[in-house]
């Protein structure tokens, strides 16, 4: 049975200044969209639409603002939604923690819808463009999350070779190291499949709805083995506050995807 080394959570000081691994872990996931991101305007249907560098550029802006106002708006309104109305002060207090992916992805998308706006192109195009370079970015947060030794996940046999304890959840009980089943499944799973979907050109939609249905079924896979917020606990039919967002998030998925190939087809 495994422990948690329990890492410091602060990876550098600098006299009064802290860089956190998590910050670190923000980054990496910025560096991992720009790089995957110019590779994908270098193709053929993105080059002809005159896509560039600079407008990947600006897409990671739209894209950290979304996930930002997205992600604590979402985890307000999804997980603490009377202690944030009675206190909507609270909701600017970021540095107290609490994102929810579900809340980050709507934020993505009114910056994307803002973006295509702006740039007047397809809304379908710009996240058939980012869609598969999503992936690595949230197998980078969620490595972060097992550094700081968060979110860590349901009881585990203590016979399991992996089985890990968390101490930071205060008891001494093997658990499912969630973390790393998440980085595996969501990230980079998913980021191969989407990868070498994409590869060949795809109908307008089709790349953005494989991602909505595949972060949803990994995702949704992944929540039997993690702990459900103590705070709310499971809900209907014993599922998760995160199974139950990753349904509709599946079903637009799939809708997008029927409704792209009959687009097509008319």
């Amino acid at each position: 049975m495994l422990v948690h080394p329990q890492f410091n959570p602060v990876a550098l000081s600098l006299g009064p200044v802290q860089i956190h691994w998590y910050g670190l872990t923000y980054l990496v996931a910025f560096a991992a969209f720009l790089f995957l991101a110019n590779r994908r305007v270098r193709r053929l249907q993105f080059a002809d639409a005159g896509w560039t560098a600079k407008d990947v550029e600006d897409l990671l802006f739209y894209g950290v603002v979304g996930v930002i106002v997205g992600g604590r708006l979402g985890y307000a309104l999804f997980y603490k939604p009377e202690q944030y109305l009675a206190n909507p002060i609270e909701i600017l207090q970021v540095w107290k923690g609490g994102m929810a992916f579900h809340g980050g992805l709507l934020g993505v998308i009114v910056a994307m819808v803002f973006f295509a706006y702006r740039r007047r192109r397809p809304f379908l195009q710009v996240t058939d463009l980012i869609a598969p370079c999503v992936p690595i970015g949230l197998a980078s947060g969620r490595v972060g999350n097992f550094i700081n030794g968060e979110l860590w996940g349901r009881a585990a046999d203590p016979a399991l070779p992996w089985a890990m304890v968390f101490p930071q959840s205060g008891s001494m009980m093997p658990r499912h190291p969630s973390q790393l089943y998440q980085i595996g499944l969501e990230g980079l799973l998913l980021f191969v499949l989407l990868w070498l979907y994409a590869r060949q050109p795809r109908p307008m939609g089709r790349v953005s709805g494989a991602f909505l249905i595949g972060y949803g079924v990994f995702r949704f896979i992944a929540e039997y083995f993690r702990e459900p917020d103590s705070f709310l606990g499971l809900l209907a039919l014993n599922m998760s506050m995160g199974q139950w967002l990753c349904l509709p998030m599946m079903a637009g998925g799939i809708g997008l995807w029927w409704w792209s190939g009959r687009r097509l087809a008319a």
